[in-house]
């Protein structure tokens, strides 16, 4: 029984490592990199999602799939300011709409092609974000 104790202690502590690097690194990170960070975990969502499409496992299909709707909708679109970033902004809104509309076609049809398109589309904004870091990094 002590060795489950020990596990499940282990388990806590690790996550509760896990949850202050991650804490911690939102904390000290440039709102550049706070978007970084959220294409990342859209992207690493999709990717899961892929996995669990690909296996036959709905359920957590359906999770990981909400949890990059969750990025894109209430992290990505909720960073954008129309007022500030006109055009640019109003464009990345739509965008991101139809990334959205992708995902939903990829749960509920279990479509990898839209999911494929989703992940594409992000990328590619992902790319260009990280560009953007880097060339102002270097200025």
């Amino acid at each position: 029984m002590s060795s489950y104790s020990g596990a499940a202690a282990y388990k806590r502590g690790a996550g509760a490592y896990a949850r202050v690097g991650v804490e911690s690194g939102v904390m000290s990170a440039s709102p550049h990199q706070l978007i970084v960070m959220l294409f990342d975990g859209a992207l690493a969502s999709m990717r899961a999602a892929r996995i669990h499409l690909q296996s036959g496992n709905v359920a957590e299909k359906g999770k990981a799939i909400s949890k990059a709707l969750d990025i894109v909708n209430n992290g990505l679109m909720a960073a954008l300011d129309e007022e500030k970033g006109g055009e640019v902004a109003s464009r990345l809104a739509s965008l991101y709409d139809y990334i959205s509309r992708l995902l939903l076609a990829a749960n509920l049809h279990s479509d990898e092609k839209s999911l494929d398109q989703a992940e594409a589309l992000l990328e590619d904004v992902a790319s260009a974000w990280r560009e953007i870091g880097s060339q102002a990094g270097r200025e």
